[in-house]
């Protein structure tokens, strides 16, 4: 039988879309994770512009729908329901999100998030310019999400994510090899807020516990890229009534679960703003690797408009490509 043409491309194309999968191959997934593969490491890669801003130093952040991603107890405080559009685009591919969250003041908040990593498309060629089909790795995370108030300012928040890595093909595939691993995962966190007698928020979460991402068979399914992560977010200028300008100062502490040592990084952002009106933020990732680096950010809010930019400039340095960008559209109803 004859060959396809492109089957040493098409055989690179499936190893990185795995490696991406196991969280080997972007300099970004690389930064948050330990030697070995790990399934999902997607899931690392961070997502909404406000805590991409801030060096991803968000477990004590809450308030918007962008919790879901790192801290699901920061649903409880939400004040209004939204409706959010997350993307990004960075060197191996873009990153779109779109979440819906609602709150009741009786049974909490929920909120629902489907989350798509693309990896671009390779067109498929037998001997010839011309293409006869087209692979088309993904990575797919649907989420459901709820959070509620305890007691004494301590929230509770859970998060249950349908994981799935797939390589598609389309038009001739008969030479080329499709996969798909699906796995489950929760995410658990706990936010305390003691505004009461100190200016400053806490939170703890855990991120991705579940079973192992299997694309191929039992003895090749890769763990999922398990996360603890402790964080604080202190008020270090309250707003005054003259100019209404605030600041405040995040930081996180996070390791990696059942990969013996923790190897603990840390995470650090600044915000400082007018009320929700305009949001200056930046940050830095002390990852233990070359992705390691600053972002900043802005947002601006317009009634029930809000809008947020970030830019994350360690990997452009890494790879010599364009800093990834993300950009975060909010709807509050």
């Amino acid at each position: 039988m004859r060959r396809s043409r492109c089957s040493s491309r098409l055989v690179s194309v499936t190893l990185a879309a795995g490696l991406i999968a196991g969280g080997g191959w972007s300099a970004q997934l690389a930064a948050q994770q330990s030697a070995g593969v790990e399934g999902g490491a997607f899931l690392l890669l961070p997502v909404g512009a406000r805590a991409t801003a801030l060096g991803q130093a968000a477990t004590a952040d809450g308030g918007t729908s962008e919790s879901v991603f790192w801290n699901p107890a920061g649903l409880a405080v939400l004040a209004r329901g939204e409706f959010a559009i997350h993307h990004y685009d960075a060197f191996f591919g873009t990153g779109d999100a779109i979440v819906f969250a609602v709150r009741s003041a009786r049974f909490g908040a929920f909120a629902f998030t489907a989350y798509l990593v693309n990896y671009g498309d390779l067109a498929v060629t037998r001997g010839g310019p011309e293409p006869v089909g087209q692979i088309s790795p993904r990575n797919l995370a649907l989420m459901a999400s709820y959070a509620t108030d305890l007691a004494g300012g301590v929230a509770l928040g859970l998060t249950y994510k349908l994981v799935q890595f797939r390589v598609d093909c389309s038009g001739d595939c008969s030479q080329v090899p499709t996969a798909t691993g699906t796995t489950n995962a929760v995410d658990v966190g706990l936010r305390y807020d003691a505004s009461g007698w100190l200016p400053a928020v806490f939170g703890v979460s855990l991120r991705n516990l579940g079973f192992p991402l299997q694309v191929n068979n039992k003895a090749q399914a890769d763990p999922l890229p398990t996360r603890v992560t402790a964080g604080v977010s202190v008020v270090v200028v309250r707003a005054s009534a003259v100019t209404g300008i605030d600041a405040r100062v995040l930081a996180d502490v996070q390791g990696a679960v059942g990969e013996g040592s923790l190897q603990p990084v840390t995470l650090v952002g600044v915000e400082s703003g007018v009320g929700e009106v305009v949001r200056l933020r930046a940050g830095y990732a002390f990852l233990n690797s070359n992705a390691r680096g600053p972002s900043l950010g802005f947002g601006v809010r317009f009634g029930d408009l809000a809008f947020d930019l970030a830019s994350v400039f360690s990997v452009a340095e890494a790879i010599g490509d364009n800093p990834p960008v993300h950009i975060s559209f909010r709807v509050i109803f």
